[in-house]
């Protein structure tokens, strides 16, 4: 075999089926005749015997150089239900491949050589039924017939055409031996990071990982916790999250949150639950620019919020969207219910003087920072400069109303328009919830909640209608997750439970697609240390400067990227995003042959010899890299290259979906999805959208369908 030489060449004729077809042949003499061979019969036979063995070796090596030829230029098919996805308590499963060596990379630059082109290439009876396909797909019938045979996907088809994933199958056709890849479960806590253009894989890769967090289970059987962040809304990804939930057992524990659908969506407050009052704050104006001139009104809001939000438990109120954005409005309001909680409580008396200085008040002597107040508030403002009280709420809301209205509005303006994104519509429903309706079927969460249930969330954020309001929700959500992470990390996660065991932590995969629409500053401490609450990301995207441009930083966007210990590098088409992967391998050295041959006349007119000449057959190494970026741009779709385990590089394709007989969901659910497919189209067949579903249409009144039949009735009648 070609593998025990220094040089490697397996894109050759299989020459070791010759010594198969000799050894075939003399063991059928020496058994049929062997007087032929000059044997006698019981000879003959052990003759056989030996044929048959070195014929066997030699038809195993022939095998080799068959399927290297083979898979180069197509591979196997690998196709795999979702039920036949292997689970582990130990490892993830990827898919099959093989670790990447200079073996791999010195018979891909073989595949490169001018000699090797006929077995690269496919053959030319491929190309004849390529190029008939597309001259008769227009012929008269019934020649078009004959494009349906040329085009049967079936292995009895001498012409099959390649599986639609482009690419150049040659990168992992180099390897026959594939082996199953897995990723060792304690290096998830590292986080994971997938890079890939669209349509090549992600999400499918995306569905195998979550597929596998849903039904796995620890020692002592429990789940997994389990959150997606979908900013375009999947619908397959949504229902093969509800099918394994249910296989699993777990559908009583499954929630939607979906912003483009809240009628059927569960609610979710992302300022409800705190460990510190002033992370309401900062998961509000966290969100602002802090860039430049900005940061000092970004400074600003976070103190007003933080003084609303404490005004307001002081109150013994929940703090959601809707309450901070009616205060920021309104301030006065506030400051009013709260003197009156606290005067209530310290000094009963007080709202008699203030009710007197209120009657004095009028136009004339009103203090000119306080035009435009109540004049109960300045009634209130007047009484506290008179009398020493000390409150740090009431002094920060005091502070928030001696502000000229005007300047005070102007301070405020880049918190406003926020708030508006996250309490327009029905959208105010989902994340300001009315804890005390009971009517109100649609279940109220909030992550705490879900890691202690063990629970499975899927978060749809509808970024193709109104990327502003996704981003700003994903960013709550994301820093609300933080904040919780960080508890966990301090108390456990039954911290407050009776007869809760401190510190226990669970893994809690949150699997984030199209991240870079999503993340913000707070997403950089979730990836630096959420590991340690046992938060486990998975994020991804299509390039690094989807990141870059997200952060605006550079070095920020580096500090993101650094923090994923694994890198899976699907297809991808910028440069820079490639070099992320290969810039991180050794170069190896790759040996090449090159025949010199020459001849040299003889200067000896009586000599014997006329000329000399040689022949030689030179070896030569050359450095080059394990990869190239051009290889990563090539790789065909539903394949990748994988860094895991401390920089090993594995050359992995991902099995293709198969249909489960079983895949069964809830109405509401069959509902949501269908509309999300109306709704959500591929990028490439964006033309084709129509907009808003077509079930829309019957969400009208009756009184309005019944105008609008008779309008379209009478419309048809009066065209000729």
């Amino acid at each position: 075999m070609g593998q025990r030489h220094a040089v490697e060449v397996l894109l050759r004729p299989a020459v070791e089926l010759y010594t198969v077809a000799a050894c075939a042949t003399a063991a059928c003499l020496s058994v049929i005749a062997p007087w032929s061979l000059a044997l006698n019969p019981r000879l003959g036979w052990a003759a056989a015997a030996a044929f048959s063995a070195f014929g066997a070796v030699r038809w195993r090596d022939a095998r080799v150089i068959l399927r290297y030829r083979r898979n180069i230029r197509r591979l196997p098919r690998y196709v795999m239900t979702s039920r036949d996805v292997p689970v582990s308590q130990q490892r993830l499963f990827i898919g099959k491949g093989f670790r990447w060596d200079q073996r791999h990379t010195h018979r891909l630059m073989q595949t490169y050589r001018p000699e090797f082109r006929r077995y690269v290439e496919p053959a030319a009876i491929y190309r004849t039924a390529r190029r008939l396909e597309e001259r008769l797909e227009f012929a008269p019938a019934p020649l078009p017939r004959l494009v349906k045979l040329l085009a049967w996907d079936s292995p009895l088809n001498p012409v099959r055409p390649l599986p639609p994933v482009g690419g150049l199958p040659r990168l992992h056709g180099i390897e026959p031996q594939e082996v199953d890849v897995t990723l060792p479960l304690g290096e998830r806590v590292g986080h994971s990071l997938v890079l890939g253009t669209t349509r090549v894989g992600k999400t499918r890769l995306a569905e195998l990982f979550i597929t596998q967090d849903i039904r796995r289970r620890n020692a002592a059987g429990e789940f997994e916790v389990v959150i997606v962040f979908d900013p375009k809304g999947d619908a397959d990804l949504l229902k093969r999250m509800y099918v394994e939930a249910k296989r699993a057992g777990r559908e009583g524990e499954f929630y939607v949150f979906h912003l483009g659908w809240p009628d059927v969506s569960a609610r979710y407050n992302a300022v409800g639950r705190f460990g510190r009052i002033s992370e309401v704050a900062t998961r509000i104006a966290g969100q602002l620019s802090g860039e430049g001139n900005s940061a000092a009104f970004r400074e600003f809001a976070w103190r007003f919020v933080n003084i609303i939000a404490r005004a307001l438990v002081e109150l013994g109120q929940r703090p959601d969207y809707l309450l901070i954005q009616r205060h920021v409005i309104n301030i006065d309001a506030l400051f009013i219910e709260y003197a009156q909680h606290y005067f209530a409580r310290t000094e009963p008396k007080a709202w008699e003087i203030i009710v007197q200085l209120e009657a004095r008040l009028n136009d004339k002597n009103m203090p000119r920072n306080m035009i435009g107040r109540e004049k109960r508030v300045v009634a209130l403002e007047q009484y506290l400069s008179q009398v020493r009280v000390y409150d740090p709420v009431l002094d920060g809301l005091r502070s928030a109303v001696r502000y000229d209205r005007t300047y005070f509005d102007k301070i405020v303006a880049s918190l406003l328009p926020l708030l508006e994104k996250l309490t327009t519509g029905k959208i105010a429903q989902l994340l300001a919830p009315n804890y005390s309706d009971l009517d109100d079927p649609r279940p109220i969460f909030d992550w705490m909640q879900i890691i202690r249930k063990r629970a499975v969330v899927y978060v749809g954020l509808d970024a193709l209608s109104d990327a502003e309001v996704a981003a700003a929700v994903g960013n709550s959500m994301f820093s609300d997750l933080v904040s919780v992470a960080g508890h966990i990390y301090k108390f456990g996660v039954d911290d407050g439970l009776p007869g809760a065991a401190s510190g226990i932590k669970i893994p809690i995969n949150v699997h984030a697609d199209e991240f870079n629409e999503l993340m913000g500053d707070e997403f950089i401490p979730m990836v630096n240390k959420g590991g340690g609450a046992g938060v486990q990301v998975t994020a991804y995207t299509q390039t690094l400067s989807d990141i870059e441009a997200r952060i605006g930083n550079r070095a920020k966007a580096g500090q993101v990227v650094g923090n994923f210990n694994n890198l899976f590098m699907l297809r991808v088409r910028e440069t820079a995003t490639a070099e992320l992967l290969t810039r991180q391998l050794p170069k190896v050295d790759v040996y090449a042959t090159s025949l010199v041959s020459g001849a040299t006349d003889s200067s000896d007119p009586r000599g014997n010899t006329a000329f000399t000449s040689n022949t030689q057959d030179r070896v030569s190494s050359t450095s080059v890299p394990l990869i190239e970026p051009a290889h990563v741009v090539a790789l065909p779709k539903g394949q990748c290259f994988a860094l895991i385990e401390g920089g090993n590089l594995w050359k992995i394709r991902m099995p293709l979906p198969a249909p489960d007989p079983d895949e069964i969901m809830p109405t509401d659910l069959q509902q949501l999805a269908g509309y999300m497919r109306q709704r959500y189209t591929d990028a490439g067949g964006w033309w084709e959208s129509q907009g808003v579903p077509a079930l829309q249409e019957q969400t009208l009144p009756a009184d309005l369908m019944d105008d609008f039949r008779q309008m379209t009735n009478g419309n048809e009648a009066a065209a000729p």
